[in-house]
């Protein structure tokens, strides 16, 4: 189906930010020829009307009350207050139709089953979908093969061919491919799996996890060794110490965040429908336990938008949040139906369960607006009870779905048979929000803030400090607000120590690294309680933490029945240098004793040794730069130069309205950048793309320039000649800095030293991987990897 269609003038406008608009144009909204084609507006107009027809469809539902649900799934999306998952948001009404994140493919032990599942994935991959897969099955490698009279190569090896369809894949997609490997920790395989990511260039479109079982914790306790499984024979493969497995768990979760942990056991206790098969794995982000075959739809509650004031005091909005749920698990319903799946068997099993996932986010919001530190028993207490009240309700409503359209058909056998009629096999899964809490303008999933501001550098080049509007707020209504104390905070990310912000504010504002890991434990312990799927969260530590601080999680999280773990050290995925053994860490350290011995590090001077193996220094948090528009031979190029204080760093190009080969020019333009950073001169680099010749340049009168490459190292060339005079446009941002809404301009990057100074303050910006999109520091958050300046989300 092919929607078309504006929406209705009398019906509200979204409620969205400038910048949330923007994400949707980049990701979301309808394209055609490379130009948008739909607003915000028309998009919501879009799936809330395809998801409400199938109610007159296959329900028989009239006209009007038709369009009256629709306005009603319409407006509930307008006012922020629920967002369906991504590709429901994508595909609804247009021709691919898919509306699923997450899906768990099945992989058998034969080499037909093994690629069947990897043609499967790369299909939902291309749909728009995240994978998850066990590969338990797999013999072990070096195992007999009697068919051939050859040896296994083992689940890890297949694991490899996995990422790289993933990566041819992906390359063509709006959303990037995702998967989730589960391994078996009483497969014998065991030990290569657990550092199959060692480097983190290895396997890179996998997140990983250990299928922990509840015999091997025992076992952890008592300090014994314990079983290995050959899944081909069913027999005993040898035992290992399970302390020593745990402990190389928890080494590798140290060194870069991977492996998860899954408890196996614990999925299965939650499995509703037993008699259709075990949980073998889950999406990607771990959230979602599926059978083989399956998918779940998933959409949010935005919590920030469930807070009222009352008598002077804010409190919970049950009765809008009641109204919500209901309004949404009739949505989620409504999607299994209106969904084109991409296989067959995916088809019937998802419409034999019916499982929905509906999940929150802006909970830290909440937490602010009722003035409770993210870090207590109060926050845990709103978090059961917010749960509880939303599991609830989503269950009233699923019985009055199955009293109007029947049980889902998997019921007999269930573990609901005879206990209470449903609709929905499960309802309820805490997912990452990734982009769609950008949108809405919450704080993402079940997370607490990940910095209260930070410098964002948009498309010209200029610098700008985003706050936490609800920060913002409460400075100007509590008296301390100033933008000099905004561009501080955004210097550090957090508001810890800082004088001039009340301590009880500093509570409040408390961010994920600033809280103890058995705080981030209890609270997804809390909404686990009352979550029928799982919950996806990451645990934050200080670049300090230990090994033992990382199997203390692990132990408190078997302890309060999480059903998953997954950890992220700060930093711990940063590149390390090729060289002596001097890492970024040691010279910043270096630095650091310089700076406090009065000793001055000239600004040019970088961190890294020399050394043979070339690697790109990362992208500067703050640049300067300017925009040229030239003319080409099918339009208009814009190409922009950026530069910090080294010289010029970055280049990026944009066609206008009337096309070109975008493609090629933002790939001209990211090879140019990387190249930059690697200390290649300009001059080497405008000497091999200037001249280079394009008919359609050679055949437009008024057009100077030979081809977009040329055009680009025209604007290079002159940029490196005449200087980007930073001081100046530093003066002209902060000038004009009144007009950015909510921002504060910021000037130029600090010096080497400067930079170690504030380190040693805070920072909750991650400094480890780079975003693949727009090169800014990404935020390890909810299982996934978002960045905040861009949009892009690894999960959606």
């Amino acid at each position: 189906m092919n929607f078309e269609g504006q929406a209705p003038k009398n019906w509200p406008k979204a409620n969205l930010t400038p910048n949330a608009r923007v994400v949707l144009a980049k990701r979301y909204l309808k394209q055609e020829n490379g130009q948008v084609v739909e607003t915000a507006e028309d998009m919501l107009y879009r799936v809330a009307s395809v998801i409400a027809e199938i109610e007159e469809d296959k329900y028989g539902k009239g006209k009007e009350e038709t369009k009256a649900l629709a306005k009603d799934f319409y407006t509930m999306m307008a006012n922020l207050e629920f967002m369906p998952n991504s590709p429901t948001l994508m595909n609804a009404g247009r021709d691919l139709g898919q509306l699923s994140a997450c899906f768990v493919l099945p992989i058998e032990d034969s080499m037909e089953q093994i690629f069947d599942a990897i043609k499967n994935a790369a299909i939902i991959h291309k749909s728009g979908g995240g994978t998850g897969f066990s590969f338990s099955r797999l013999r072990p490698k070096n195992s007999t093969v009697r068919s051939t009279g050859g040896v296994a190569s083992g689940p890890i090896s297949f694991m490899k061919v996995f990422n790289s369809a993933t990566e041819a894949v992906k390359q063509g997609g709006t959303r990037r491919g995702a998967n989730m490997g589960i391994l078996r920790v009483d497969h014998p395989d065991i030990v290569d799996f657990i550092q199959c990511k060692e480097d983190n260039k290895e396997i890179t479109n996998f997140n990983i996890s250990v299928g922990i079982t509840e015999d091997f914790m025992l076992a952890v306790r008592e300090g014994r060794p314990y079983d290995l499984i050959d899944p081909h024979t069913g027999l005993s493969a040898g035992k290992l110490s399970a302390p020593e497995i745990f402990n190389k768990i928890v080494e590798h979760a140290w060194q870069n965040g991977e492996p998860g942990i899954v408890f196996l056991d614990r999925l299965n206790e939650g499995n509703p429908t037993p008699l259709q098969g075990m949980i073998e794995a889950t999406n990607p982000c771990g959230e979602q336990p599926l059978l083989p075959n399956e998918a779940c739809n998933l959409g949010s509650i935005n919590l920030k938008l469930m807070v009222i004031e009352k008598k002077g005091k804010m409190v919970i909005n049950w009765e809008r949040l009641s109204q919500v749920i209901r309004l949404s698990v009739r949505f989620l319903d409504d999607v299994i139906d209106v969904n084109q799946y991409p296989l067959p068997i995916i088809d019937e099993v998802v419409k034999g369960n019916r499982k929905i996932g509906l999940g929150v986010m802006g909970f830290a919001d909440m937490l602010i607006l009722l003035q409770t530190s993210y870090a207590t028993e109060d926050a845990v207490e709103y978090a059961e009870k917010v749960m509880q009240f939303i599991q609830t309700e989503a269950r009233i409503e699923s019985q009055r779905l199955a009293e109007e359209r029947g049980n889902f058909p998997n019921y007999e056998g269930s573990i609901y048979d005879g206990v209470m009629k449903l609709r929905n096999a499960t309802l309820t899964t805490i997912a990452p929000t990734g982009t769609i809490s950008m949108i809405c303008g919450a704080s993402s999933g079940v997370e607490p803030l990940f910095a209260v501001a930070y410098t964002k550098t948009v498309m010209d080049g200029t610098a700008l400090v985003e706050v936490n509007p609800l920060f913002e707020a409460f400075a100007k209504e509590f008296g301390f607000y100033s933008p000099e104390l905004m561009l501080k905070i955004a210097e550090v990310g957090t508001v810890l120590g800082i004088q001039e912000v009340p301590n009880w504010v500093q509570e409040v504002f408390t961010t994920a690294q600033e809280i103890a890991p058995e705080w981030h434990i209890q609270i997804q312990a809390a909404f686990q309680k009352y979550t029928d799927n799982a919950v996806s969260k990451t645990i934050n530590f200080a670049n300090s933490a230990t090994r033992e601080d990382i199997a203390q999680a692990y132990r408190l999280a078997d302890e309060l029945n999480c059903k998953g773990l997954t950890v992220y050290r700060d930093g711990s995925r940063d590149e390390q240098v090729l060289s002596t053994g001097t890492t970024q860490a040691q010279a910043e350290k270096e630095a650091e004793e310089q700076l406090t011995s009065g000793q001055v590090i000239p600004p040019s001077t970088p961190f890294i040794p020399e050394v043979n193996t070339v690697v790109p220094r990362p992208r500067p948090t703050t640049t300067i730069g300017v925009t040229e528009k030239i003319k080409i031979g099918c339009g208009n190029l814009y190409v922009s130069v950026n530069a910090d204080e080294k010289g010029i760093c970055e280049v990026f190009t944009n066609t206008g309205r009337a096309g070109g080969c975008s493609s090629q020019s933002e790939a001209t333009a990211r090879l140019i950048s990387i190249t930059l950073r690697s200390g290649l001169s300009v001059e080497a680099i405008t000497e091999q793309i200037k001249g280079i010749r394009c008919p359609a340049c050679m055949r437009r009168e008024g057009v100077n320039v030979t081809s977009c490459p040329d055009a680009i190292a025209r604007v290079i060339k002159k940029y490196n000649e005449v200087g980007i005079n930073i001081g100046s446009m530093q003066k002209g941002m902060q000038e004009t800095a009144p007009m950015a809404e909510k921002s504060v301009a910021l000037g130029r990057g600090k010096s080497a030293t400067e930079k170690v100074a504030v380190k040693k303050a805070h920072t909750n910006v991650a400094s480890g991987n780079a975003c693949p999109e727009c090169g800014m520091p990404i935020n390890h958050e909810s299982g996934c990897v978002v960045c905040t300046h861009c949009g892009y989300s690894k999960c959606g």
